[in-house]
């Protein structure tokens, strides 16, 4: 596991953070001055995130149900930032949406939020419980950091009408046939592999085309020490970059955002996306009518016998505040309701989210979403590395993800840069 923020360096934070609650944190920063009877959640659902429509629907029949008074703080990216301004200030709300990631890995361990284990047993919650979610929420101390929600997969979505176009007859597999494909998709003007090498998701791709040659044991080396220079991860950049000088990846990746991988390939501008599934829930049924769901291509030597996806069961959590340990009572009715079956249900049916919670129901309105949770045994599993990067190194592998994905970038300067984001770690 990273290491933690220590409860100094939290509060050191502050003065970095005061500045952001001025924009974008003052509603949260009031949260404490509510009726005491009103249970304060923090979420990133209320907008367009997928999912928005059916959380504040459930609000509102939880609101009816139960009689309580329920407000929904709304921040995007920023959630993080803005919570720790309000806790800082001890003004935070009660509940926290939030996946694990980045600034929360560290909320435990300072006490900007509890441990909810005692609350799961007591509540008889844990059944309901996925026990690789739980595992994945459990710190090194016992601790469980949040309530595990939402989950999901992330496959990667073949346009199958556009590798036919381009005379593609099957689905790559491997590397050579991923080159190859590319070739053939560029001389129809259309691009291969679209990616955001300029955020998150070509941090994710990159990182798992990487453990192409690394156990799960060696990935979680290299991402906790930023330790690029073992043969297994040397290997796994210069597969990177044979795939990158060979024209796989969309022109101009590293100045791609998510947005504009999305668009490529809702658009049909692009072949191949790499696509968790709130991305996969939202291609057009047109579209989705001809793709296919898979795994990464491999190549010779891989450590996997199968092309690789990303799982996590990371991606939302309920966290408590210690505001919200105050209003435990109102805290234990909303986790109950979020948790019950039904509720459960509407995510799966309505938006297409994959759940952390154990569930019968299925995705039918969102095809892809269904075929990626169908996968099972047919692809391998690489590690997603957000559990394990120091909070300190996140944005700075960012930046290393964008000059890795510049065509002309030598592998041993990508190892160079990858290595550099741990720097002061």
């Amino acid at each position: 596991m990273p290491s933690t923020m220590s409860r100094r360096g939290f509060l050191a934070a502050g003065g970095a953070l005061a500045a952001a609650s001025a924009l974008s944190g003052c509603s949260a920063l009031a949260a404490a001055d509510d009726d005491p009877d009103t249970l304060v959640v923090h979420s990133q659902l209320g907008t367009t995130a997928p999912g928005s429509p059916t959380y504040l629907s459930a609000l509102d029949r939880f609101r009816e149900e139960t009689g309580l008074k329920v407000r929904n703080l709304v921040n995007g990216d920023d959630l993080a930032q803005v919570y720790e301004t309000s806790r800082l200030a001890r003004k935070e709300p009660d509940v926290v949406m939030v996946n694990l990631y980045d600034k929360t890995l560290a909320w435990t361990e300072v006490g900007a939020a509890v441990d909810v284990k005692g609350y799961l047993d007591d509540w008889g919650l844990r059944e309901r419980v996925l026990p690789v979610a739980l595992d994945a929420w459990t710190d090194s101390k016992g601790r469980l950091r949040a309530f595990p929600y939402f989950a999901t997969n992330w496959p990667v979505a073949y346009n199958r009408a556009l590798l036919d176009r381009a005379g593609v007859g099957e689905i790559p597999a491997t590397g050579d046939q991923l080159v190859a494909a590319a070739r053939k998709l560029r001389r129809k003007g259309l691009a291969p592999v679209t990616v955001g090498g300029n955020d998150w998701t070509g941090q994710k791709l990159l990182a798992q085309i990487i453990q192409t040659f690394l156990t799960e044991d060696e990935a979680r080396h290299v991402y906790a020490t930023g330790d690029f220079g073992g043969r297994g991860a040397r290997q796994g950049i210069d597969y990177f970059v044979e795939l990158r000088d060979a024209g796989v990846f969309a022109d101009k990746a590293q100045g791609l955002t998510s947005d504009s991988m999305t668009t490529q390939f809702n658009t049909q501008a692009a072949a191949m996306q790499s696509a968790m599934s709130s991305a996969l829930a939202k291609v057009p049924e047109p579209v989705a009518r001809h793709t296919d769901v898979g795994g990464w291509p491999l190549a010779p030597g891989a450590a996997h016998d199968k092309p690789t996806i990303l799982r996590t069961y990371t991606l939302i959590g309920f966290w408590v505040s210690p505001n919200g340990t105050k209003k435990i009572d109102a805290v234990e009715k909303f986790l109950r309701f979020m948790y019950r079956p039904d509720t459960v249900s509407r995510f799966i049916k309505e938006a297409g989210r994959d759940m952390a919670l154990r569930s019968d129901t299925v995705s039918s309105d969102f095809p892809l979403v269904a075929a990626a949770q169908r996968l099972g045994g047919e692809v391998g599993q690489v590690l997603l590395p957000d559990l394990f990067v120091p909070p300190a190194a996140t944005q700075p592998l960012i930046t290393a993800t964008s000059t890795s994905f510049t065509r002309g970038t030598s592998a041993a300067q990508v190892r160079s840069v990858l290595e550099a984001a741990y720097r002061g770690v």
